[in-house]
């Protein structure tokens, strides 16, 4: 058969430059939303014999791997954990390998926080789970990809995780798109590739280095060959090539990979009619400014960017949403606006109101030459700050545009409810044809996307640096540039304050507050009000900047508000106060607080760093510095904050459970010395030294056999 003749001759897909490999793609389907990958993913599962790789931003064991009927009829269960589980028990020479990114706490209210359990539990060591915590602060391990015996691979913008599936329909009330926990979700959009060839060998080269980075131990799998192409995904397009960029952060042992940047610019460069974009975020101004400049450059270009009207969390609405004035600042100067479309789909259906579908797809379509489907977003930490992979595809001959086409009518159609072949009568005009059809009465279309109030600019300004770094937020460097001598003599001043503050309530005339039946009596003041506990929450916070002794304030606290309710407040109090010191030592850095602090603070550093949770417990029990000096040593130190909270709770939660059953006892002792109330005191005490030691046996013998 005669092939049809080259439509380039020359590429964008530079390998080392613009693009980290080039390679070619035997075949490839774009999978369009969550239903469509789940399902191919699961078949293709099904065909592996050796080794899969699944690297992700979140992955959760309770996630429903299933089409999209919401059933399966493999025999195997329909939750990614079990379902894997069953997969290695028929499979006895298959080894899984999952890497999830170790979240920032921030994200802690989303994710599952016992994914290592729930996958590998009863594997014998077949299902390897491992957190990516390599990452500097601020940065994120954002890639998606699955590798099956390095012969088939997926990439794209879809995480296997909860609150994603949906189907291409986007029904406003799908009674299958239900979470872990049975509650409905919005609609969710989102595209996912898949591939095989060199590509596929390339991206498996790709996940086993992410893998290494993370610390995680590489098997030596044999090389497998044969077919994993599920006889159930259709092939979309044939015999294509493809390159693969990257971002990888810098560190200090090697540079900074920005191939997705180069090749979004390198992309644009080549537009002459129409720029087709999904992306979750518009904040990146540098492509922004890109994309202008060539809009200005060719009077021809149209671009239709397809984005979410919200965001799912407070966070990313104030952090990321608030950012697109600035990100269409650019189309304005230009004055290209009218050729421009920022819009967000929304499903209705009869008697119920519109509902807008989540964009979560990071797509880029150029022309009729260039598609592009990953995980970076058209944000700046996706430039950066993140790790990312992408995977764009090149036209060279008639029937790849026409792939690269369909795949462009394809989804356009699917967010207006209309055919692809529609979507290609109209494209001559397809902003206006779009226009119309969002003013027509239709169930599905998409609508301009409402500026955001100056409320929102005025916190986006603020958080926007934090939330969405062009780099990893160097808080060291940032310190650095902070750090001169007036600083340091201010911290300087601080630390020594601190200092004579905790020797102040020991041995001045400040002593006397410090007794626990005059601080019970004061909290007791205020039991009737439904704000107490909240007032003593408060002075723990407070109690811990003035470095207060925290046992008073738990004793005193279960005194005045009872057992139940004391206790709850004073665990509670603890544990944002030592947050709060936490950070305030990651802020000051490990080195100063040394300097400032002699060698007692390297003392307790030395017995918190490297030992992690069960260290932060046994402190915790028996305490060797102030309550507030050791939450700020460990923020200077490398301890993850969320492994020093869990320690916390740990170590003081026997304590804070005894002093809270007892504390009327103890407030009744510091009130009247006598021995009728100094029995139960030294009942007290002895009770604590044993809930403590028995506590500490119980995190020590644990600590051994995890070894």
């Amino acid at each position: 058969m005669r092939r049809s003749p080259l439509l380039k001759t020359s590429s964008i897909l530079i390998p080392g430059n613009i693009v980290w490999r080039r390679c070619s793609v035997d075949r490839v389907a774009v999978l369009n939303d969550a239903a469509e990958y789940f399902a191919a993913l699961r078949a293709a599962l099904l065909l592996a014999e050796r080794e899969v790789y699944i690297i992700g931003w979140d992955i959760h064991s309770e996630t429903h791997l299933v089409g999209p009927t919401g059933r399966v009829n493999d025999g195997l269960p329909p939750m990614l954990g079990p379902f894997l589980k069953e997969l290695i028990e028929q499979k006895p020479n298959l080894v899984v390998n999952i890497l999830d990114w170790n979240f920032a706490t921030l994200y802690a209210a989303e994710r599952e926080w016992n994914s290592a359990e729930k996958f590998t539990s009863g594997t014998s060591g077949r299902i390897r789970f491992c957190l990516d915590a390599s990452l500097p602060l601020g940065s994120a391990q954002h890639q998606k990809i699955v590798v099956i015996d390095d012969l088939l691979a997926f990439t794209g913008g879809l995480d296997l995780t909860v609150r994603r599936w949906d189907t291409s329909e986007h029904a406003a009330g799908n009674p299958l798109r239900i979470d872990h926990e049975g509650k409905p979700y919005a609609p969710f959009h989102d595209v996912q590739c898949m591939v095989d060839g060199e590509a596929a060998a390339a991206l498996a080269e790709i996940a086993h280095a992410r893998w290494v980075a993370a610390g995680c131990v590489l098997t030596q799998a044999r090389p497998q060959s044969g077919n994993r192409w599920p006889d159930s995904v259709a092939v979309d397009g044939r015999d294509i090539t493809a390159g693969i960029a990257r971002t990888e952060v810098e560190t200090s042992d090697r540079p900074g990979i920005t191939e997705v940047a180069r090749l979004f610019e390198a992309s644009i460069a080549t537009a002459n009619r129409l720029i087709y974009i999904e992306n979750q975020f518009t904040t990146a101004n540098e492509i922004a400014r890109a994309l202008a400049r060539r809009m200005a450059s060719v009077p021809s270009l149209k671009v239709l960017i397809v984005a979410p009207r919200a965001h799912s969390s407070w966070f990313e609405s104030q952090a990321m949403q608030g950012g697109r004035r600035s990100f269409t600042a650019p189309f304005v100067a230009a004055g290209v606006m009218e050729r421009l479309r920022i819009l967000y789909p929304t499903s209705q259906q009869p008697e119920s109101d519109a509902a807008a579908i989540m964009v979560h797809s990071k797509v880029m379509i150029v022309d009729d030459g260039f598609l592009r489907v990953g995980s970076a977003n058209l944000n700046n930490r996706s430039l950066g700050a993140d790790s990312e992979c992408d995977v764009a595809f090149e036209a060279t001959r008639e029937k790849h545009e026409a792939f690269i086409r369909s795949v462009r009518h394809r989804l356009i159609g699917h967010f207006l409810g209309i055919e692809a072949r529609e979507v290609a009568a109209n494209e001559h005009d397809l902003l206006s044809f779009i226009d119309r059809h969002g003013s027509s009465g239709a169930s599905k279309k998409l609508v301009p996307i409402e500026e955001e109030n100056a409320s929102m600019r005025s916190m986006t300004e603020f958080m926007q640096p934090i939330a969405d770094p062009r780099r990893p937020l160097d808080l060291q460097r940032t310190a650095r540039r902070m750090w001169n001598a007036r600083t340091m003599l201010a911290v300087a001043g601080i630390v020594l304050s601190l200092a004579g503050l905790a020797l102040a309530w020991q041995y001045t005339r400040l002593k006397a507050f410090t007794d626990i039946g005059y601080v019970a009596d004061l909290i007791s003041q205020n039991t009737q009000s439904t704000f107490a506990p909240l007032m003593a929450i408060a002075a723990f916070v407070l109690g811990g900047l003035v470095v207060f002794p925290v046992l008073v304030l738990i004793a005193a606290t279960a005194a005045a508000l009872g057992p139940g309710l004391g206790f709850a407040s004073a665990f509670a109090g603890v544990l944002l106060s030592t947050a709060l010191l936490f950070m305030i030592g990651r802020f000051m850095g490990h080195k100063r607080l040394q300097s400032l602090l002699g060698k007692r603070a390297l003392s307790v550093q030395n017995r918190i760093v490297g030992k992690g949770v069960v260290a932060v417990a046994l402190i915790r029990m028996v305490p060797i510095a102030p309550f507030s000096l050791v939450n700020l040593l460990a923020g200077a130190s490398q301890l993850t904050l969320r492994d020093f909270l869990i320690g916390t709770v740990l170590g003081m939660a026997p304590g804070i459970a005894t002093m809270a059953a007892l504390g009327a006892q103890i407030a009744g002792f510091a009130r009247n010395a006598s021995w009728s109330s100094a029995v139960p005191l030294g009942l007290t005490i002895a009770a604590w030294i044993g809930v403590c030691l028995g506590a500490q046996f119980v995190v020590t013998w644990l600590a051994g056999h995890k070894r």
